[in-house]
């Protein structure tokens, strides 16, 4: 189990309180990734999540980003059939920096879209940040087994695995 969590503003701005705001959700969900914290800044952005270090030990720290560093994820579950997908992903000539089904989520999302989803088969909640389009994706797999909670007003748009740390 890992949680994630975001705060996307929809202007441009240096909010300070992002990382603060950010670092105190994911500290409500800690219970959910107690391995690692990682959080991605922005300019209008913040992502983060708390790891339970199940895949990819070593290399699998989050967020992370896809070859060309546009598309940032954060990733919470398993896609059981990443492995077929990372084969077919290389064979495209995609590099992989980390042995992780998140990287292959990111990867695919690069190259597919909102059209990745087809290819899953999982349980998984992530957010991908477009920095080009400066655009979220966010999505759960069919059942909804894994988590997403989320909140939005005129200005701010907000995401977390566990609805308290809203």
């Amino acid at each position: 189990m890992c949680g994630i969590a975001g705060i996307f503003n929809y202007h441009s701005t240096n909010e300070p309180s992002y990382e603060l705001n950010l670092k105190n959700m994911l500290s409500v969900i800690r219970h959910r990734g107690p391995d690692e914290t990682g959080l991605y800044i922005g300019n209008n952005i913040g992502l983060g999540s708390v790891r339970l270090s199940i895949v990819d030990l070593s290399t699998g720290q989050q967020p992370i980003s896809d070859e060309s560093g546009n598309y940032w994820i954060v990733y919470n579950g398993e896609v059981f059939n990443y492995p077929e997908l990372r084969l077919d992903l290389e064979k495209k000539g995609i590099i992989f920096k980390t042995h992780s089904d998140t990287e292959v989520v990111v990867q695919m999302y690069a190259i597919y879209g909102a059209e990745c989803l087809k290819y899953f088969n999982g349980q998984f909640a992530f957010c991908i940040w477009d920095k080009l389009k400066k655009e979220l994706f966010l999505a759960r797999d069919r059942v909804g087994i894994r988590p997403l909670f989320y909140w939005a007003d005129k200005q701010t748009f907000a995401f977390c695995s566990e609805i308290k740390g809203l």
